[in-house]
């Protein structure tokens, strides 16, 4: 399916019907092309279901749609379950957790604005892991293997795609207890409920699921880079639900490319930031309760292999038992042969590519806050700068939300936005805000803060700004999800008005922001 053509076009027999050849690349000309039939509001609703970004939609991709109209789900097909190989290699997998660092709570810290002890006791009780060791058959760990197609190195591809978008909207918050996995779902859930027994494998908003890629290949072996984005609900009944969200799961697996055999896995939250926990709680019983929202340090949050996978049995060439694991469970002894990698790419090369798949924002280049106001200041443009607590994308529900999948197409609102008023993207932790702030050595890069700092609340606030650091207009994520969520006979601001086509009011909402601060912006960079 591609914009302005048949859905298909017929070829060999009369009769038969084929899809048209898939294009290497999306040009920017056929971007171009596509953006002058469907205009902006329809290339939207056209990328979010265009998952590869190559401008055709396939029978897959389209499914959506189909399913929205036809008010029909099929049903999908289960991926064949392996009957578990009893002599198979197994892998013992050990958990690490120091429970989340109570002070680092930026708001909810005992007796303050009345949070109460009983709304946060599910995050108190939890101190240690669920399952502190577990073994797991190495044959499971297929989930993790590259799809049949050739791929290259850094090439992501999903683990668990995201079943998000405008048609499905997200996930209730007023839920205690996970679904049942599926298919690659199941191996993935293992994993987590060794820390708690509640995780959920599919995140409430997007980025949802998980991705991975080829880090460094030899002739039998891989080693897999992956990212996945889970969370966990604390309470049970009759206490009202605690969503505990970490920025990510990363991690790795070196795996025989037959699945027999795991060499290493490790699995974790990462900890060298400030923040890196999201966590939310309901007030009451509905899903338009009250909610109350903070972010908080987790100092470890792991899964780690004890060695290599192991056999139970040790056959000859003809069936017969050369060695097995004795009663008392001590494993059997080897000597691994050293892995000699044939092709590989940087760790932080590989963590890129994961991020890039998972926050489509990141593809645009966001600069240190003094840096993107120097460029401003030079080239005479605009700053469109996102201030918050912690790094960008360890702000789970709010950030992840607003700069990712349909909720913020950047390629999109920059494309109707004027060229000689395009912004740089700056990115601004308060904290860092705050050092800036009282450095009296440099006066801009002092009075810059202060500007930005006027108009922060929490937790996230985006700003359009001159170049002189004047804020010309601003918006609060809170404020934004407020408005977001409204019907649109609801909203009296024109400012934020939704449009009359089928838009998502999340994009609509965001992209009048832009075009309000550039509106704003022009009086002053009028040459």
């Amino acid at each position: 399916f591609n914009p302005g053509k048949d859905f298909f076009s017929t070829a060999g027999s009369p009769g038969a019907a084929t899809a048209p050849p898939r294009p290497p690349d999306a040009s920017p000309g056929r971007a171009e092309l596509a953006l002058k039939s469907l205009g902006n509001e329809g290339l939207f609703l056209f990328s979010s279901l265009d998952t590869n970004k190559d401008l055709y939609l396939s029978p897959e991709e389209f499914k959506p749609i189909a399913e929205k109209l036809t008010g029909v789900a099929p049903v999908s097909e289960s991926e064949e379950e392996e009957t578990p190989d009893p002599d198979g290699e197994t892998l013992s997998i050990v958990a690490k957790f120091q429970p989340l660092v109570m002070e680092t709570m930026t708001k909810s810290k005992d007796g303050f604005l009345g949070i109460s002890h009983v709304a946060l006791s599910g995050l108190r009780n939890w101190t240690a892991p669920a399952v502190p060791m577990s073994v797991l058959l190495a044959r499971q760990f297929k989930a993790f293997l590259p799809p049949k197609n050739n791929l290259d190195l850094g090439d992501p591809w999903w683990i668990i795609p995201s079943e998000l978008n405008i048609f499905t909207g997200y996930l209730s918050n007023n839920r205690f207890y996970p679904p049942p996995p599926k298919g690659k779902e199941v191996l993935i859930h293992r994993l987590l409920s060794m820390f708690h027994p509640r995780p959920f494998v599919k995140t409430r908003f997007a980025p949802q699921g998980a991705v991975a890629c080829i880090q460094a290949s030899s002739s039998f072996y891989y080693t897999i880079a992956f990212r996945i984005h889970a969370e966990f609900q604390l309470n049970e009944p009759p206490n009202f639900p605690f969503w505990f969200s970490p920025g990510q799961f990363t991690g790795y697996i070196v795996l025989s490319k037959d699945s027999s055999h795991v060499r290493d896995f490790r699995l974790f939250v990462p900890n060298n930031r400030s923040l890196n926990v999201d966590m939310e709680w309901l007030y009451g019983a509905s899903e338009s309760s009250n909610m109350e929202v903070d972010i908080g340090y987790l100092p470890q949050m792991e899964l780690e292999s004890t060695g290599p996978s192991i056999p139970t049995v040790i056959h000859d060439e003809n069936g017969k038992v050369l060695d097995s694991r004795d009663p008392s469970g001590e494993p059997i002894q080897f000597v691994f042969e050293e892995i000699t990698w044939q092709q590989e790419i940087p760790w932080q090369e590989a963590a890129h590519r994961l991020e890039v798949a998972m926050y489509p924002f990141k593809k645009i280049s966001y600069l240190p806050f003094t840096e993107a106001f120097e460029r401003a200041q030079a080239e005479k443009k605009l700053v469109h700068s996102i201030l918050l607590w912690g790094a960008l994308d360890d702000h789970y529900h709010y950030t992840a939300k607003q700069l990712s999948g349909p909720s913020l197409p950047l390629s999109c609102a920059l494309c109707v936005l004027p060229v000689p008023f395009c912004p740089f993207w700056a990115v601004q932790m308060c904290g860092f805000g705050i050092s800036l702030q009282s450095n009296r050595e440099n006066e801009f890069y002092s009075k810059l803060a202060e500007l930005h700092l006027e108009k922060y609340n929490f937790p996230v606030e985006m700003i359009i700004c001159l170049p002189n650091g004047t804020v010309i207009h601003h918006i609060n994520a809170n404020y934004f999800l407020d408005i977001t969520s409204m019907k649109p006979e609801d909203v009296e601001s024109s400012i934020f008005s939704f449009s009359s086509n089928f838009e998502d009011p999340s994009t609509a909402t965001y992209l009048q922001f832009l075009k309000e601060g550039l509106q704003r912006a022009k009086p002053y960079l009028q040459p």
